[in-house]
């Protein structure tokens, strides 16, 4: 069950907590694409604080909402670019993102193989998908009055096999949220800085998994191609002996 969008928007926007989170996983998204410029960029979930960093530098960033969770005008100052999604049937041309983020939608869909076909099919050859999910073995995934804490969390081995299953190759995986769910501002600022430094991704809140749209070419039949040259499979044959004639001389 998708997250109200009300629940989202109050957690990030108005608590401490939710505001720490936001920092620290724009962090994590900006260590894996460091470099967005000129391509579409687009998001499924409630991914809205964490494109605003690159909407300068991308050519286009749409935000999709799961028809369950709600949406809203997005950003708030400028033109929406915000938009309502069945999570099964994307308003997007197949192929026309280069870089997609989801968040706060695997975890709480009931399609989550629809999620991934469709993130599949709009990438570009090439593009690359960032999934963040909660990390099953974090704090965060224990605590419902947090958004991380509702859903199915994820370990880094089964969120990559699932993207596998949809032609999306895990290429790069990270983590953010190393500190307990505490509303003490300078506990989380330490908390965070530390566990980067150690690596400590297994007690990290959430888990971030880049993948590759991978493009294979589909099998050609064979086709009958005249030899211009002798086959090397019948180099050193020895040529069959000519008839002998049968007629009789005139």
């Amino acid at each position: 069950m998708h997250l109200d969008v009300i629940e989202l928007r109050r957690f990030y926007y108005r608590s401490p907590l939710g505001r720490a989170a936001q920092l620290a996983i724009r962090g994590a998204v900006a260590a894996h694409w460091r470099d967005s410029r000129g391509g579409n960029l687009a998001a499924f979930g409630f991914g809205q604080p964490f494109l605003r960093p690159f909407r300068e530098g991308a050519q286009r960033v749409v935000s999709l909402m799961p028809a369950q969770m709600g949406a809203f005008h997005w950003p708030v100052e400028e033109a929406n670019v915000s938009v309502l999604a069945d999570e099964r049937r994307w308003p997007l041309a197949t192929g026309f993102v280069d870089r997609l983020l989801v968040i706060h939608a695997l975890e709480n869909s009931e399609r989550p193989g629809a999620v991934l076909s469709e993130a599949q099919r709009v990438l570009a050859p090439g593009g690359r998908a960032l999934v963040i999910v909660p990390n099953r073995a974090g704090l965060w995934a224990r605590r419902e009055t947090t958004p991380f804490g509702h859903g199915r969390p994820y370990s880094v081995s089964q969120l990559e096999a699932r993207l596998r299953e949809h032609q999306l190759e895990p290429v790069r995986h990270s983590a953010a949220l190393y500190a307990p769910p505490s509303q003490r501002r300078f506990w989380l600022r330490m908390a965070e800085a530390t566990g980067r430094r150690l690596d400590a991704q297994r007690f990290a809140g959430v888990i971030l998994v880049e993948a590759v749209k991978t493009a294979y070419a589909a099998p050609r039949a064979g086709s009958a191609v005249a030899a211009r040259t002798p086959l090397r499979a019948l180099a050193g044959a020895v040529r069959p002996a000519p008839k002998p004639a049968t007629g009789r001389a005139g």
